[in-house]
């Protein structure tokens, strides 16, 4: 498929590179923050679908296509100026920030078009709200580039909430809002969109303020994850989706069951191996960003495209 190859194959390189090569210096969630700039959101904007009649919504797309790659080096080039270069104490890194900044911004009026649009219909209002998640990332990415201290919460902490909203928050009602789109509907998926929405603020609260909120988000969300993953499996047992998209979104959802296993079995483990939560660290990041969000959002891109050809033909004859 043309498109996702131009769009994953330059920042996928990059990406590699970023995560193997020692010069970066990079952090891990550094890395991860970038693997979002030039892979994950890329194949957001494949999914992302607007009304030709809409003039506004037909601009704010054509300028996420375009200004996205520019946007993704200024936030490499944000990274790189205070971890690789030495100027964190500076800034400048807070200030090449800014333009991953407006570019989510962009995301997230995109986004309110998208639910006002669609005039309140459940899975575009989920599909709209993490688009304006990704927004929320670019807020903490930037606090997290200028070192500030907010809600005294330390610039680490900005980081890791820059992370959840780039994965998990906006990724998430995403992926329940496409699936809205081809299921039957049923009673109880308003629900889920609801969960899907107050979730991440739980998360992102808990993380500053609460652990026992954030705990309670971290559940909810958890459950969401698992109702998406078992219905969407059995969808795909029906056949009507093509061999390719099955094949990843299969691995998406295994991928998610398989952090569900290593969760239960992590005190077991800790002790028969003498390992620490920041050992685990890094397992739960790949499996979480590479198998289920990465492997999804190519089986969700390979769905689209394959609906479009169908509208096509559809409309030829």
């Amino acid at each position: 498929m043309k498109p996702l190859m131009v769009a994953t194959i330059p920042g996928g390189i990059i990406t590699i590179l970023i995560f193997f090569l020692d010069y970066f210096r990079l952090q891990l969630v550094d890395k991860f923050l970038m693997f979002a700039a030039f892979v994950i959101v890329p194949l957001v904007i494949l999914l992302l679908r607007y009304d030709e009649k809409n003039k506004h919504q037909r601009v704010i797309y054509a300028a996420l296509k375009l200004l996205q790659y520019p946007a993704a080096l200024l936030a490499l080039a944000s990274v790189m100026g205070s971890k690789t270069w030495g100027l964190g104490s500076t800034a400048i890194p807070g200030t090449l920030s800014l333009g991953w900044l407006l570019f989510t911004f962009l995301l997230g009026i995109y986004g309110l078009t998208v639910i006002v649009n669609r005039k309140g219909r459940t899975e575009e209002i989920a599909i709209g709200t993490g688009l304006v998640y990704f927004f929320i990332g670019g807020i903490w990415f930037t606090l997290y580039q200028y070192q500030f201290d907010l809600f005294q919460a330390k610039p680490t902490t900005h980081a890791l909430s820059s992370v959840h909203f780039h994965f998990s928050s906006a990724i998430v009602p995403i992926f329940i809002g496409l699936l809205g789109r081809v299921m039957t509907k049923k009673s109880w998926y308003p629900w889920v969109v609801a969960v899907d929405i107050i979730g991440p603020i739980l998360i992102a609260v808990g993380i500053i303020f609460s652990k026992p909120i954030e705990y309670i988000g971290v559940t909810l969300f958890a459950c969401n994850i698992a109702i998406y993953t078992t219905y969407l499996l059995g969808y795909l047992r029906n056949g009507s989706v093509q061999n390719k998209s099955s094949f990843f979104l299969v691995l998406s959802c295994m991928a998610f069951y398989t952090i569900v296993v290593v969760s239960i079995c992590y005190p077991l483990l800790k002790n028969m191996f003498s390992l620490t939560i920041h050992d685990f660290i890094p397992i739960y990041g790949a499996l979480h960003s590479f198998g289920f969000v990465l492997c999804g959002l190519i089986g969700w891109v390979y769905i689209i495209d394959s609906l479009k050809e169908k509208y096509n033909k559809e409309q030829q004859e």
